[in-house]
């Protein structure tokens, strides 16, 4: 259900582009290196609160893991939060703030005839990298590996 949501999102913002293309999958992604920068800002806030214990060693690692997040997004030219939907043709990212908001500005539209993909497993994340063989240009995404992201939706299409 959630996924037949994203590609209704999706083929709104082509249509509204002037782009109307089909959605064949959709998935929820983020910028590579979102979960371990979140995982990095949690150990240095829960460092930094030190032995205060209690609610200001919880306040210190959420309110790292937060800053980590959000510095190495800003950092990384991407939105936080990205729908990223694949047409028989190409492969489009928008900034989404959630998997149910309407999508945001257009982040990327690559043809998929001239796009090589590399998926590496992490434990907690996959990460997908899309590269345009004609520059050399990437786009390096994370993909939660919670079902409802449907992000194994999207590789397992560019898989085909």
């Amino acid at each position: 259900m959630a996924e037949d949501e994203m590609i209704a999102i999706i083929e709104t913002a082509l249509r509204e582009s002037g782009v109307p293309e089909e959605v064949a999958a959709a998935g929820q992604f983020m910028p590579r290196g979102h979960t371990g920068s979140m995982f990095a800002g949690g150990l240095v806030g829960d460092s930094l609160a030190g032995s205060a214990g209690g609610v200001a060693d919880s306040v210190g690692t959420v309110g790292g893991s937060l800053a980590g997040a959000h510095a190495h997004d800003a950092a990384s030219g991407l939105p936080s939060k990205m729908l990223v939907g694949v047409t028989a043709t190409h492969v489009c990212g928008f900034g989404a703030a959630t998997r149910h908001s309407a999508a945001g500005p257009i982040v990327f539209r690559v043809p998929r005839e001239t796009l090589q993909v590399k998926v590496h497993h992490r434990v907690n994340v996959r990460v997908l990298e899309l590269i345009e063989t004609t520059t050399g240009s990437r786009i390096e995404l994370e993909g939660n590996r919670i079902p409802l992201t449907h992000s194994k939706d999207v590789i397992e299409a560019l898989a085909d």
